[in-house]
């Protein structure tokens, strides 16, 4: 249509010059205004001010710099969209858009792959198992998407131990009953670990684990990290055992539809974001493990040693004994191929 035709039509419909210039300018103005920026909202499990919410800020800042503002984050800290397994469900669905947390088993408890104690027994390793483009992060990332999310970086936080409220009892022998009890989270992985390392196992909930230490209901703790003590346990923790127990790693996920909604330059800008996200992480995770030990000795915890000896002979009892059934749990067809190409 020719623009007089099409002026012509304009102002018939509009009822006359003066009403269609209103309607035009009105419609320039409209189309100068800049498209509003796309606000993801992202939960996290710790506080704010921690370490992780620290680098999820700086994460933001960088997504925002590289896509000229278009592109934000709104963090919530502390669980405030619920707890991680809630968390998972909902960005699942769409209800919430990204997370930096553990995988949830709840969904499909083949995630339990990637809980295994013992894949690796130091950093090294650990990138070794972890890291990008590694057979158990794919299978991770493929476990994910089959619930509409999209995985784009891990987040490297600790080595596992235990904590207790009482001294340690030959933390490093492997021989008969320790006669402990502690608390584990309520996943099969962890209370066949403790019950493998001659402790006592308590599935308790981690809302009630506190006062179950305190109380003495259990004895200590099992399946955090310093980090994870010293937030929430350091005035029950006297003694810690650096057992290596498993490796917390947490990831970096988004609703698949929310990632595919948004532009090609924002979804790269996204990615390169996330990249580096992950590799400043393990440039200083096992720096910021010690300093975290650190804060329970400062606090007064013992700081029970195990030596690399004691370390590699729990390890091999522990995968003997443990992963056939998880594995058996978990689908022995399916798992037991990840595990050959990480340790091939």
């Amino acid at each position: 249509m020719k623009f007089t035709n099409l002026y012509k039509k304009l102002t018939h419909l509009a009822g006359g010059k003066s009403t269609l210039c209103t309607l035009m300018l009105a419609t320039a103005t409209f189309c100068a205004l800049p498209v509003s920026a796309e606000t993801l909202r992202i939960s996290h499990v710790r506080p704010q001010g921690t370490v992780v919410d620290k680098d999820i800020r700086q994460f933001g800042d960088a997504l925002k710099k590289a896509t000229n503002g278009d592109l934000k984050l709104r963090v919530y800290a502390a669980n405030a969209l619920g707890d991680y397994t809630l968390v998972q469900e909902r960005i699942a669905v769409g209800a919430i858009d990204m997370a930096v947390q553990p995988a949830s088993t709840a969904t499909d408890r083949r995630m339990q792959i990637g809980l295994l104690p013992y894949l690796a027994t130091n950093w090294n390793q650990a990138h070794q198992v972890f890291g990008t483009d590694t057979p158990l992060r794919e299978a991770i990332a493929s476990l994910y998407a089959r619930q509409g999310i999209t995985l784009l970086a891990a987040y490297p936080v600790y080595f596992g131990g235990i904590s207790l409220n009482r001294a340690a009892k030959n933390p490093g022998d492997l021989t008969g009953s320790k006669g402990i009890k502690l608390r584990v989270p309520p996943i099969k992985s962890f209370q066949l670990l403790a019950d493998n390392l001659g402790y006592i196992g308590s599935p308790i909930p981690f809302s009630e684990a506190f006062t179950a230490v305190e109380t003495g209901v259990v004895d200590g703790v099992i399946g955090s990290g310093a980090e994870g003590y010293y937030a929430s346990f350091r005035d029950v923790t006297k003694t810690y055992i650096p057992l290596n127990t498993h490796f917390e790693i947490w990831y970096l996920i988004i609703n698949s539809e929310r990632f595919d909604d948004l532009s090609k330059a924002d979804q790269q800008a996204l990615k390169t974001a996330a990249a580096d996200f992950e590799n400043r992480r393990w440039q200083y995770a096992e720096d910021d493990q010690a300093a975290n030990e650190k804060k329970l000795a400062d606090n007064g915890t013992r700081i029970e040693p195990v030596s690399e000896q004691q370390l590699s002979k729990i390890a091999q009892h522990v995968r003997q004994t443990v992963w056939p059934e998880i594995l058996n749990d978990i689908g022995q067809k399916w798992g037991q191929p990840i595990l050959d190409k990480t340790f091939h």
